[in-house]
């Protein structure tokens, strides 16, 4: 068996290797002409799979993106040509929803901001939403919740309209799919109309697709003197994106708020499960067998603690700061892509164990540290 997987995926030596010979790709170059003989391809979401690709694919019987999303897929075509599908729901929740945890309270440091109190809205509540909402669920943050299709399918409690939770929040973070037509289009949800209804000051953060925000019309309206925050990790037109809102945005990172060493591993992990199913072999290697143990491990709070110290905790795993950082210095001379592919290895909450002896031990839990409660009191 031949298996074609993205560079940019990790460990699929370690999952893949006993099922067939495992060659690598660049994700945004992909030819048609590499698909003849191969049995399998596991792709991110840079690659389109789509008739042209298909073209040459006389082996295929395998597709899996590594990715929540299937946009960049075309699934019909696939069922037409009787390949197996996968994706991988869920794989980088977490981490997507600790890079928002890790900026919001970045962003509270840099300007003296309580979050407790605030208020803040979710547009989309689907893996990612759901895990984000669950998170914030004891940070004293009010949460708003927006997700009209999964509300009307009866998968959400309550649900305010887009529009309501623009007039409402403080800050809004956008969390959908990238559909782009129909009722429950997504592209360009925040037009042109919408960016000039923002309120001053507020902060918006995208860590879902770059076509959701027409980065054209929030340029014009940042260029005109309004005043918001913003946190974008994903661009219009990647990886030629919009470089003039650069000086516009607080945060900014190169499409990496789900690339987790955990998050883009239990990726990999979800392909192997389903290419498995496939061939109906046993499925027998475990993510955890392959993890490396992280530099930081262990720390100890007191009864002191305090919501400051709260997003030091946060920081000392992931400090959104570091990859803000790497983007301003390095993207003119390396360019997005090269920036993703090399991105430095990132844990994620639950790899730090707290020795905790403050009241907060429910927080720091629901954040999704592991705590060892030795509260005294």
């Amino acid at each position: 068996m031949k298996i074609l997987a993205d560079q940019n995926m990790p460990l699929v030596e370690e999952f893949f290797s006993d099922l067939g010979e495992v060659k690598r790709f660049d994700g945004r170059n992909l030819q048609a002409s590499s698909l003849q003989d191969v049995d399998a391809l596991l792709i991110r979401s840079v690659t389109k799979v789509n008739a042209p690709l298909l073209s040459q694919a006389n082996k295929l019987q395998f597709v899996g993106t590594a990715t929540i999303g299937i946009d960049h897929v075309d699934t019909h075509l696939l069922a037409q040509q009787d390949i197996a599908f996968t994706n991988a729901p869920g794989c980088n929740a977490v981490a997507v929803a600790e890079y928002v945890i890790s900026a919001l309270y970045a962003y509270a440091q840099e300007t003296d901001t309580c979050l407790q109190g605030k208020t803040l809205g979710i547009v989309g509540v689907g893996s990612i939403g759901k895990c984000l909402q669950h998170k914030l669920a004891d940070t004293g943050i009010k949460l708003l919740m927006c997700d009209p299709l999964r509300f009307k399918q009866g998968d959400l409690d309550e649900h305010i309209d887009i529009d309501a939770v623009l007039e409402q929040a403080d800050i809004v973070t956008f969390h959908v799919p990238l559909i782009k037509e129909g009722a429950d289009k997504t592209f360009h949800l925040m037009d042109a109309n919408r960016i000039s209804k923002l309120k001053e000051n507020m902060l918006l953060i995208n860590a879902s697709r770059g076509d959701v925000i027409d980065n054209q019309a929030l340029l014009k309206l940042l260029q005109s003197g309004q005043r918001l925050e913003l946190i974008l990790d994903v661009w219009e037109n990647e990886p030629n994106i919009l470089t003039a809102l650069l000086p516009y945005t607080r945060f900014a990172s190169v499409h990496i708020a789900g690339h987790s060493l955990e998050g883009k591993a239990r990726g990999t992990q979800m392909l192997y499960d389903g290419l498995c199913e496939r061939l109906g072999v046993c499925a027998n290697k475990q993510l955890e067998a392959f993890l490396p143990v992280p530099a930081l491990t262990k720390c100890r709070t007191e009864k002191t603690l305090t919501e400051q110290d709260l997003g030091r905790l946060v920081h000392l795993v992931y400090d959104i700061r570091r990859d803000d950082g790497l983007m301003r210095a390095n993207l003119t001379s390396h360019g997005f892509d090269s920036l993703r592919k090399n991105y430095p290895p990132r844990r994620e909450f639950s790899t730090l164990n707290i020795d905790n002896m403050s009241v907060h031990g429910d927080v720091l839990a629901t954040l999704g540290f592991n705590v060892i409660e030795k509260n005294e009191g």
